[in-house]
């Protein structure tokens, strides 16, 4: 999901000299038969939000909050959400594909493609009656009949390279393959180029047959499996009829036909139903056009379009206000209780959720569970922790985004940091993401736990031992940190683990048969992340002073100034002075290197000063504007990517202003970076003051 922007040296140099911190004050360990029965508890049944099941994980996770001792609350709010009521999608017209009748003449007909996973016979839970067929929340209501444009996967340049070939897609159903970007975009940009509808499914080149062998005999998406997701791409995240304020009570809600929301209707599919498709389409072949990256795993020529075939897409949706809920598990600290450290997943799913979230969730249980043993055991955090399970975040990060909204002044005040666990337990092979400040944090942590693959060696060892060292990436779209991250700039780490050889996302086959499959029966990930995750509350909870280090600013600050200069030159932007943005950019380097320094010794009666410079040093990248056509988005060093949803964009008010080619924008926000490094160095120099107060 994140581009990595972090070097390398970074991870060695760190684990060189940083001291190893194992925890001490929470005793044991995770336990994969408690992992085991999270998994049995939350993964029952499907829960998409506002369903009766959401409503049965809700209440089973405030229940185990409540047993483990924790401050539990149920924070309800309604959402603006999706519900299908009906669809179909078939191929309609004269075509060999079609069939003939007794006499061998071709006739007329409709075949009509399957929009929902078989059910299996080694999987029981797929026979579930609560599972929906496969559908994206958010569609166009409406019926179309037309021919059919492949577009790729759906980005930007898939759609600029069809206009530049002079094929059309004004009318057409427009059918593209998952990958490359987040779907929703695909939706917009199909709809921004005059598409009647959108059919995507599964390549088994990305994730099919082609990778290895398919479920239930592997991991692997077989030819019905069928990705769900929702395809809302508005400026903001949460719920799409409150941006800004939380959507609960009487909160004063925009009209949903003023909200740009889909239009158009859209339908995803297996890869047997596209490859059905693709067989009965005529045009030219992505080889004749020059784009033979455009092929896939499909059994048949991929083709740009032709006039023979035609679908028909019928789908309907309603889009409904439904209830549903955060909840909360509160350790309250023993001297700066108001202080927040934050661990999330969240809980909603597309069917029973085993993978998505429920890897994650499993892990944020475990780590609650450990702690509140270490607090029944006398011990108490300096710092609150709070363990938060999200809902509606596959609806569009709702659940977080909301209370992120309602909580805003506190959290800018008082929260120390977030991590998000969202689907990380996939595998053994260790990840992470991080704002620039907790990325030591994150390898202090590393330091402590044995590696899942490796177990008489490090996670850090093993991670700096690759044969291409790792990286700690930014953080980008497409989870529940972007509201932590990208509204409040509150420091945020994103956990992963993966590695396992399949994927089942977002499908009926997302079940707990094949999570223990595919993924594996012990658990070793979802342990190696529980006991890192309790680590990291560890340090950042009870240490004297959090373990964020501004200094680490410095390199990504070089990096981008570096980078910036070269897509100004290949985006023939070249006469742009970046001058003055160098310079602001070494002063401020210099002024963060600083800050660093001066946290190696800070005497104890400045530590409750240092600890609330730190606190604030992050909050001075948020500008109360926004960027640009995205006001909710308010930090100026990084973004989820604009055209593609997962991705991250560092400095994005200069890196968009280059993407458009806009001269008088990018001399803008020079204009606007200069005067918040200004404001970052300021900060820096804060945290100095307070370590080293002028006598």
């Amino acid at each position: 999901m994140a581009s990595p922007t972090f070097l390398s040296f970074l991870i060695l140099a760190t684990i060189l000299t940083h001291p190893s911190t194992p925890p001490t004050s929470i005793p044991g360990g995770p336990s994969p038969d408690s992992l085991r029965s999270w998994h049995d508890l939350l993964g029952a049944e499907p829960h998409v939000a506002g369903s009766d099941g959401d409503r049965a994980v809700i209440e089973n996770i405030a229940k185990e909050f409540r047993s483990l001792g924790l401050e539990t609350e149920v924070w309800t709010f309604q959402p603006l959400l999706a519900r299908p009521v009906r669809a179909s999608l078939s191929i309609v017209g004269e075509d060999p594909a079609v069939g003939v009748d007794s006499t061998g003449r071709r006739r007329r007909g409709v075949f009509s493609l399957a929009l929902s996973e078989r059910e299996l016979l080694d999987d029981p839970a797929t026979r579930h009656p609560d599972l929906d067929w496969g559908w994206n929340a958010y569609s166009g209501s409406g019926e179309v009949e037309a021919n059919v444009v492949y577009a790729n996967y759906g980005r930007l340049e898939d759609f600029a390279k069809l206009r530049e070939l002079g094929v059309d897609c004004t009318g057409k159903i427009v059918l593209a393959r998952y990958g490359g970007n987040y779907r929703g975009y695909k939706v917009r940009f199909a709809q921004e180029a005059g598409a009647a509808g959108v059919v995507m499914f599964l390549d088994p080149g990305d994730y099919g047959d082609d990778r290895g062998p398919t479920w239930p005999q592997g991991g692997w998406a077989n030819e019905t499996c069928i990705q769900r997701g929702s395809i809302a791409t508005l400026g903001y995240k949460g719920d799409p009829l409150t941006p800004f304020v939380a959507a609960r009570g009487d909160a004063e809600r925009l009209d949903p036909s003023e909200v740009d929301l889909p239009r158009i209707p859209v339908q995803p599919i297996g890869y047997a139903a596209a490859n059905r498709i693709m067989a009965g389409m005529t045009g030219m072949s992505v080889e004749e056009a020059g784009l033979e990256d455009w092929a896939g795993g499909l059994d048949v020529p991929y083709r740009l379009g032709g006039d023979r075939l035609r679908l028909r897409l019928e789908v309907e949706q309603e889009r409904v206000i439904l209830p549903t809920a955060n909840v909360f598990g509160v350790l309250p600290g023993s001297e700066s209780q108001e202080e927040l450290v934050i661990v999330g997943c969240h809980h909603d799913a597309w069917g029973f959720g085993a993978a998505d979230p429920l890897a994650g969730t499993i892990v944020l249980m475990e780590t609650a569970k450990m702690c509140a043993d270490a607090a029944k055991a006398g011990w108490r955090p300096r710092r609150s922790i709070m363990f938060a399970a999200w809902g509606a975040e596959e609806f569009g990060i709702i659940g977080s985004s909301e209370w992120v909204e309602s909580e805003h002044d506190r959290l800018r005040d008082h929260a120390v940091a977030f991590i998000n666990l969202d689907m990380a337990a996939m595998g053994t092979r260790f990840g992470a993401a991080a704002t620039p400040s907790l990325a030591d944090a994150v390898l202090a942590a590393a330091e402590t736990v044995p590696d899942a693959g490796d177990p008489d060696r490090t996670v850090a060892e093993v991670w700096a031992d690759q044969t291409e060292p790792p990286r700690i990436g930014e953080l980008g779209g497409g989870s529940d940190h972007v509201g932590f991250v990208c509204h409040v700039g509150v420091p945020s780490i994103k956990l992963t683990a993966r590695g396992s050889e399949g994927v089942a996302y977002h499908s009926n086959y997302d079940t707990l048969a094949w999570y223990r499959s595919t993924v594996g029966e012990g658990y070793e990930g979802a342990l190696m992340l529980s006991r890192i995750c309790a680590a990291l509350v560890e340090d950042l909870a009870d240490s004297a002073i959090p373990p964020l280090d501004p200094g680490a600013y410095a390199d990504a600050m070089e990096r981008v100034l570096v980078r910036l200069r070269q897509q100004v030159a290949d985006g023939g932007l070249g006469d742009q002075d970046l001058e003055p943005l160098a310079s602001a950019i070494a002063a401020t380097a210099e002024a963060v290197r600083r800050a660093s320094v001066a946290l190696e010794d800070v005497p104890e009666d400045r530590e409750v000063a240092v600890s609330d410079a730190l606190m604030r040093f992050d909050r001075a990248w948020i500008d109360a504007e926004g960027l640009p056509g995205r006001p909710w988005y308010r930090n100026l060093y990084v973004s989820s990517d604009r055209d593609s949803g997962y991705g991250s964009m560092v400095f994005p008010g200069l890196f968009e202003a280059v993407r458009d080619r806009d001269a008088p924008a990018l001399a803008q926000a020079v204009l606007r970076y200069r005067t918040l490094l200004g404001r970052i160095a300021d900060a820096a120099e804060e945290i100095v003051r307070a370590a080293r107060p002028t006598k």
